[in-house]
């Protein structure tokens, strides 16, 4: 049969090495969901598909086997995992409406790690409800703390959670426990000063083991949640490199206005002849400059007062 292929990959099948076979991409944001859906999941590979799943390194799932005239039936098996994880859908029963952005991928979070700063699975969720479906290439992901399970820098937006330490000097019995952690562990940004520990806010990265590692919790974390935000780091042939910091101690709200800020930038400038009608951010960036990128990517947000913001950014790796 004849097959356009932009709408099957639009529509989140995979064009494969077979001809008249495809294989189902299904999302799951922050990389978790109930463990009910992954009975449908098989349900999926073992009527449609060769009986095998993918598990993909965005933390999805891909049903490989398909074949093109199944795809209608193989979308309304994947609406009940669609509906359970709460996926933006312009019709039921279609699949999915769009994998330019990628699945929203994140490490297991506070919900179990213990030096996790926040929720991951949460943060993940809403971005995705806010940036889902659309066309534009994005990947965006999320991590705890500074020790990167997720490997965020490798990923157009990359947020890492950090914990401002607070401290209570009446608690503190000078053990030394918080600046032995800080130097074995960290940045050493903590050193003794008259028996009580004081703090380096510029060496400070947010981990955390000061915290972990006080027996008497005269160390605290801040209620409120802050975050680190890399930008533009990539894989692929062309010119791979590692995200750089943009802003730290930046708040969710900030962080998502960012990115949502960051489509309406692409749609401005992207290069409508790149291959496959896709454009890396990254090589828009480098196109129009990062004080162009920087005006679009912070209109109307507001910053927490701690938040510090780097500028300009400029990305090191390999060039070709």
């Amino acid at each position: 049969m004849d097959m356009n292929t932009k709408k099957l990959k639009k529509n989140a099948f995979r064009v494969t090495k077979v001809r008249g076979v495809t294989a189902s991409r299904i999302r799951v944001p922050g990389g978790h969901m109930d463990a009910k859906y992954l009975s449908q999941i098989q349900k999926i590979a073992e009527t449609y598909g060769n009986g095998t799943v993918h598990i993909t390194n965005r933390q999805g799932f891909e049903v490989p086997g398909i074949r093109f005239e199944d795809m209608p039936k193989v979308n309304e098996m994947l609406q009940p995992i669609i509906e359970g994880l709460e996926i933006n859908q312009v019709e039921p029963n279609t699949g999915y409406p769009a994998s330019g952005t990628r699945n929203v991928i994140g490490c297991i979070g506070n919900r179990v790690c213990p030096f996790a700063c926040y929720d991951t699975t949460a943060l993940a969720q809403r971005i995705e409800k806010e940036i889902f479906p659309n066309d534009l290439h994005f990947k965006v992901a999320v991590t705890g703390c500074p020790n990167d399970c997720a490997k965020v820098r490798m990923h157009d937006f990359g947020i890492m959670g950090m914990a401002l330490p607070m401290f209570e000097p009446e608690r503190c019995i000078s053990c030394g426990a918080c600046v032995r952690a800080c130097k074995k562990k960290s940045t050493e940004a903590l050193k003794p000063v008259n028996f009580r520990p004081q703090r380096d806010a510029d060496k400070c990265i947010g981990c955390g083991e000061c915290v972990l590692n006080c027996p008497t919790s005269a160390w605290t974390r801040d209620t409120k949640k802050y975050f680190r935000l890399t930008l533009m780091g990539r894989s692929g042939k062309k010119n791979p490199r590692l995200g750089e910091d943009f802003i730290k101690w930046v708040d969710a709200d900030s962080i998502v206005k960012i990115i949502k800020n960051t489509y309406d930038y692409v749609k401005e400038y992207i290069d409508k002849d790149a291959p496959g009608g896709k454009e890396h951010i990254g090589y828009i960036i480098d196109r129009t400059g990062f004080e162009e990128f920087k005006k679009w990517a912070l209109k109307d947000v507001e910053l927490p007062e701690c938040a510090q913001v780097s500028t300009p950014v400029y990305w090191k790796g390999i060039k070709y």
